[in-house]
């Protein structure tokens, strides 16, 4: 593991993560820092956020470090950030670690998949870990944090030569804001090969649940048991695509049923196959408020779960209610060109001639 590792551990530093971590990272070299402000000597580094909660759900060290990140956009580029959050109930750690990684991004860092180890109170999380190396709760929660340093120190960046892109939404062209901004985006793009896929009422069903065995049996075929255009197209595209560009409306402070039926639905593409190398990017419009809410669902659903690699400032979050009224925002023209340098950027092609 390189010099360039760090262990940023949030005060309170005490408790039973500082003991795991000491044991995971035995042996390993890094650097520890305990302050927002040490993080501006941290550029290009691989981070290692640890952050330890109390009862409630909180820690000092937590609102710093938040507000650190929130208020210095970009200032961590070329950086890779990973997660640890312990709590000593069963409930907080997904939430912060979420809300961490999201703030994280902003700051210019990139989020490998599954980029948190979280561990509640009773450590009951890593029950199936456990079982499948059989061994202990807690050192199932050790080795879970070793995977996780290591993924960080090994990590490299992805730059595909002919960038493939496939694009999901659940909207109605006539009257999207959010694809109205997508149009504009794909002016950027000249280079890259774009599928989309419109996942309106009645095209595809949700994810009823099948069993582990015949969840993994459909997926070894390239399959699902409730097939469609899953099946039949979604599932063929993204095994094709370098990146996945999700466009999603807030509908309710939530992704749209729909979306959330696409996500579901990955499961059994998932159970044989790796999306580790691929990127996701997504449109977030809100008609009040409320990007940041739907942002962290896709973090947690599609980068910590399912594996995708989150680029800096992976979601270009716009507030816009009214029909057509998204591109006629005064800022949003510098918005589409900033958004569209960064994917340009994390896809690995050159800068776009002025």
């Amino acid at each position: 593991m390189d010099a360039r590792f760090v262990l940023y551990l949030a005060q309170p530093s005490a408790g039973r993560l500082q003991e795991m971590l000491h044991s995971a990272l035995a042996g390993t070299a890094y650097r520890l820092i305990r302050t927002p402000a040490q993080l501006a000597e941290c550029r290009g580094a691989r981070i290692l956020f640890a952050v330890q909660l109390g009862e409630a759900g909180l820690s000092p060290g937590l609102y710093d470090l938040l507000s650190w990140l929130r208020t210095h956009p970009n200032a961590l580029p070329d950086t890779l950030a990973g997660f640890a959050v312990d709590s000593p109930c069963d409930l907080y750690s997904k939430a912060v670690g979420r809300e961490l990684a999201l703030a994280a991004n902003y700051a210019g860092c990139t989020l490998p998949g599954h980029s948190l180890v979280e561990a509640i109170g009773s450590l009951a999380n890593f029950a199936q870990r456990a079982r499948n190396a059989s061994t202990t709760l807690s050192d199932a929660y050790r080795l879970s944090l070793q995977g996780l340093a290591a993924n960080l120190a090994e990590w490299r960046p992805v730059h595909p030569q002919h960038p493939k892109l496939a694009v999901i939404h659940a909207s109605t062209r006539a009257t999207s804001n959010t694809l109205d901004l997508w149009a504009e985006l794909k002016n950027h793009l000249p280079e890259a090969e774009i599928q989309e896929f419109c996942l309106r009422n009645g095209t595809l069903a949700d994810c009823a649940g099948c069993s582990y065995p015949t969840c993994l049996h459909f997926g070894e075929q390239g399959s699902c048991f409730y097939g469609g255009v899953m099946v039949k197209e979604v599932y063929p595209a993204l095994r094709w695509a370098d990146a996945l560009v999700m466009l999603c409306p807030n509908y309710n402070d939530a992704l749209s049923a729909n979306l959330t039926a696409f996500i579901n639905r990955l499961t059994a593409l998932f159970r044989t196959g790796s999306f580790h190398r691929k990127q996701l990017f997504a449109v977030v419009v809100s008609g009040y408020s409320g990007g940041d809410i739907v942002a962290r669902q896709i973090v947690s659903a599609l980068s910590m779960n399912k594996g995708f690699i989150l680029p800096p400032s992976f979601a270009l979050m716009v507030t816009a209610n009214d029909r057509g009224t998204a591109v006629q925002l005064p800022d949003i023209q510098p918005r589409l060109t900033a958004y569209a340098a960064a994917m340009r950027s994390a896809l690995g092609l050159s800068e776009e001639p002025t």
